[in-house]
């Protein structure tokens, strides 16, 4: 459960999201009421909850009518583990798995859903603040494509200035044929890499997958690739690259999106390069990424620090904070730019990735499988405040 604190009119309330999206709407709870939720773990009754109550509030009582009141509300919306969360589930699941599209799970909540205000939105980034004051034209660059460019994942409003920077760099290139997208999980399955041969629906039409690399990926895989593909369903860090490149070239180029996942206990044992599965299937990523016979760009939609209330931190974002944070993004980012993902991934772990780095192991992929000959260059870096309370960094590497 995504758990976060929210000011509405002087009062503190609690905003439930499920994370893996299966519950769409959030539920806002007062402090009472979370502090009930909190204890629906299996393990209590309404007594042990009136008791924990009782103790915590010096004294207060809690009614058992109440304590119900506030289960009844929780397991009617979807969110106890009950007939109507299984059965939401069960329908999302289902639909997913018999669909062979991916659909844009985000069109109309974050970005327009209809194609002429969607373009018409996207147009703005290129203008903006800190954008390239320069709208993509009707024909892109006639070149090589960009070997390897990392962009943000943050929403489009907050990250507006990266997202144009990038991608108008990449259209100013050649077209690629073949775009290999690394995202993150951000609801992390037990294996490294998840796949999925849907095409990634967007207002701008449907991008296919590359289904000849994804076959040579999954003889790659010695776990099972498709196992947790529901993760593609919701995560919006490869959608909103489908979108972008939707916009520059329509359903003209086709996609392989993986997500990341768990690599390894890292705060115990934090190595790179990794276990030998994980390096074999990126030693294949990188031999397709580097076939003459394709054109093949790749894309890490990836963020950097996260640090906050809102992430878990008991601390206010303060300028000293803020200065912290950026000096330490940049150490990685150095890094980063040379091409060594070992170095990057090193770096960010020196501290036990106490920023909550989560573009990582994204970044340290889809740096090996482009293996870049020279250095990059870094277009952006900037951070957005977080509604909830923190900041997000990111930035725009280039690779030619």
């Amino acid at each position: 459960m995504d758990v976060s604190p929210i000011e509405h009119q002087g009062e503190t309330y609690i905003s439930l999201r499920d994370p893996e999206g299966f519950v769409e709407e959030a539920l806002l709870l007062s402090p009472f009421a979370f502090f009930v939720a909190a204890h629906l773990d299996g393990a209590h009754d309404v007594v042990d909850i009136q008791h924990s109550f009782a103790q915590q509030s010096g004294g207060q009582l809690l009614m058992s009518e109440d304590v119900r009141r506030v289960v009844e509300m929780l397991g009617s919306h979807g969110f106890l583990i009950n007939d109507v969360y299984l059965e939401i589930r069960r329908q999302a699941e289902e639909s997913f798995a018999g669909s062979d599209v991916r659909a844009a799970y985000l069109a109309g909540k974050s970005y327009p859903a209809e194609a002429d205000e969607l373009r018409a939105f996207l147009d703005s980034l290129f203008t903006g603040e800190g954008a390239p004051g320069e709208i993509p034209g009707a024909v892109g660059g006639q070149g090589d494509p960009v070997r390897c460019l990392v962009v943000p994942h943050i929403d489009f409003q907050r990250g507006a200035a990266a997202y144009a920077l990038g991608y108008l760099e990449l259209f100013r290139r050649g077209k690629p044929d073949t775009v290999i997208i690394f995202g993150v999980a951000h609801v992390a399955p037990p294996v490294p890499f998840t796949l999925t041969r849907k095409a990634f629906q967007t207002p701008f039409g449907e991008l296919e997958t590359d289904k000849d690399v994804l076959t040579q990926l999954e003889a790659a895989c010695a776990w099972s690739p498709y196992e947790y593909e529901i993760v593609h369903r919701t995560e919006h860090s490869i959608e909103f690259q489908a979108v972008m490149l939707a916009y520059l070239y329509g359903p003209a180029v086709k996609i392989v999106p993986i997500l990341c996942g768990s690599f390894a206990d890292e705060a115990e044992t934090p190595r790179a390069p990794f276990a030998e599965p994980i390096e074999k299937f990126l030693n294949v990523c990188h031999l397709i990424a580097s076939d003459a016979a394709r054109k093949v760009s790749v894309i890490a939609g990836a963020d950097l620090a996260h640090v906050g209330k809102r992430f878990g931190d008991d601390i206010e974002i303060a300028p000293s904070i803020v200065s912290a944070i950026e000096s330490r993004d940049r150490e990685d980012l150095e890094h980063a730019v040379q091409g060594a993902p070992a170095a990057f991934h090193k770096s960010v772990m020196k501290d036990g990735n106490e920023r909550r780095v989560c573009g990582l192991h994204c970044i340290y992929s889809a740096l090996r499988t482009a293996a870049p000959k020279e250095a990059g260059k870094l277009l952006h870096y900037s951070y957005a405040p977080d509604p909830a309370g923190g900041i997000v960094s990111f930035a725009d590497i280039l690779f030619d």
